[in-house]
């Protein structure tokens, strides 16, 4: 089946593309160098988080969400909680951009009622939830290779031994043989490689990292996949607003941002080689791409990795972002407005997919949520 083409942070955001995320910026300068590792499982909202949304008319919200996790989906999930608040006066949805793992943490100790996380949760980690759980994937996005290279633009690229050469730290100049090769034409300066990864537990990690044990036989037995790894090299940053300002700010520097983050914080990127060795640059229709390479396989486990796909127009390095949603939740008035609004996500939302860098689920992955959902009821 092929894809038909709130947090309070967002309460400024317009629909056209590149206006969307006005404070986005500005997070991203604030979480920089010096950003601890780790999750944290604290509800309090931070600088990448947010709190309840206001629609401005003088209405109360009669019923509040509270959802915490991957900061991949952050851009989509405060576009749409904002505008979802707009036309549902009576609910609020204060959702917190902490990371992947910090959002699990919070969802299994019970803080918020909803997670988000890049990284689907394995059958053991499942069953240590708190109550039967059930993970839905609401959009698909792509991690992007940004740069900061002096005299270099958008357009450098790189196959993936040379990004897994880099991120191993076996290659480390720009002006290795091995990136001139690929970049005829391009003047590739006698600069240090500056590696930039995430501090927390990141979903976004967890889709990189699979697709480096996909790619490197070496990382696949060193550092392995996860969402939180032992890096050979590199300086972290919180969150992709935190890797986003490294990059901006550090000559030499170059990071995995999800697609969103380096287009609205202007990082340059360029095309990585996939599996059929085309050079493909990351977009809302090579993320379709690899999101409809994935459908078949996603119908037998919800969970199914699409990085490195088959399709020859596939971006390599893509993934979804899933909520964990409880399937006997203890409160019918959360669990009916969460319902309602993960309904508005597969229809309206998704309609926002593109303008927010974003690609939609296929129809077919939209029918196997609603059929994970449909038993999700309020215990007594």
């Amino acid at each position: 089946m092929k894809i038909k083409a709130t947090s309070s942070f967002a309460a400024g955001i317009q629909c056209k593309r590149g206006v969307a995320f006005l404070g986005l910026l500005a997070i991203a300068m604030g979480a920089l160098v010096g950003c601890s590792g780790g999750d944290s499982s604290s509800g309090t909202t931070g600088a990448s988080g947010s709190a309840s949304n206001s629609s401005g008319n003088g209405a109360a919200a009669t019923v509040s969400l509270t959802g915490a996790g991957s900061t991949f989906v952050n851009p989509a999930m405060s576009k749409w909680t904002y505008t979802y608040h707009e036309n549902h006066a009576d609910v609020s949805i204060n959702y917190q951009s902490v990371g992947s793992g910090a959002g699990i943490a919070q969802y299994k100790a019970g803080t918020v009622d909803f997670g988000a996380t890049d990284a689907p949760l394995s059958d053991k980690e499942l069953s240590e939830m708190p109550t039967p759980t059930v993970l839905v994937p609401v959009i698909a996005g792509c991690t992007v290779m940004a740069y900061n290279l002096p005299g270099v633009q958008n357009g450098l690229k790189l196959s993936s031994d040379v990004v897994a050469g880099i991120y191993l730290g076996k290659i480390k100049k720009w002006n290795d043989p091995l990136i001139v090769a690929q970049n005829t034409g391009l003047k590739l300066p006698d600069l240090d490689i500056t590696v930039a990864h995430r501090s927390d537990g990141s979903g976004t990690t967890y889709i990189f990292t699979d697709y480096l044990c996909s790619v490197s036989p070496e990382w696949k037995s060193g550092p392995g996949m996860g969402k939180s790894v032992n890096w050979p090299v590199g300086v972290g940053g919180k969150g992709n607003e935190g890797v986003a300002g490294l990059i901006k700010q550090t000559p030499g520097c170059i990071g995995y941002v999800e697609l969103a983050y380096a287009v609205q914080t202007k990082l340059n990127y360029g095309p990585i080689k996939n599996k059929s060795g085309e050079y493909v640059e990351p977009s809302i229709e090579s993320t379709t791409a690899a999101a409809n390479a994935g459908v078949e396989a996603m119908k037998k486990d919800i969970r199914t990795s699409i990085v490195n796909g088959e399709s020859k127009d596939a971006y390599p390095i893509a993934g979804f972002t899933y909520l964990l949603v409880s399937k006997a939740p203890k409160d019918a008035a959360k669990a009916k407005a969460l319902n309602e609004f993960l309904d508005w996500v597969f229809a309206d939302g998704q309609k926002m997919a593109a303008e927010l860098q974003y690609a939609p689920l296929p129809e077919s992955v939209v029918g196997l949520n609603k059929t994970a959902l449909a038993d999700v009821k309020a215990s007594q």
